[in-house]
């Protein structure tokens, strides 16, 4: 169980890292201070959403799609929060965080679907 869930934790950074960087340089960003808080602000947060998840998941039994949304909802405001700070070219931080949110956990799910 340790192996598989470690193995979930890197898999889900490492795709989070790949598709969010890709959102990133499609909306046209380019500053490098602002690709590096975006790198920071996913290893910080991926590994808490991902762990959160599987521990609700096995220990509690609650509603799981409200565990999703309270998960998700919390990584967007906290990144928001500090795009909203640190960011250089980022001028609508919480849309921003919102939407690579959303694009990295919607090609996750398309993952899930096809493999």
């Amino acid at each position: 169980m340790t192996q598989q869930l470690l193995t979930s934790l890197g898999l889900s950074l490492a795709l989070t890292l790949l598709f969010e960087s890709i959102f990133f340089f499609i909306v046209g960003k380019s500053s490098k201070w602002d690709f590096l808080l975006l790198l920071l602000l996913n290893i910080l947060t991926n590994p808490v959403v991902v762990m959160s998840w599987h521990l609700a998941r096995m220990y509690t039994k609650l509603n799981l799609l409200v565990v999703l949304v309270f998960l998700e909802t919390a990584a967007i405001v906290i990144e928001g929060g500090f795009y909203r700070k640190y960011a250089e070219t980022i001028k609508r931080p919480f849309c921003f965080s919102l939407a690579a949110n959303a694009c990295s956990f919607g090609a996750g799910k398309l993952i899930e679907v096809l493999f």
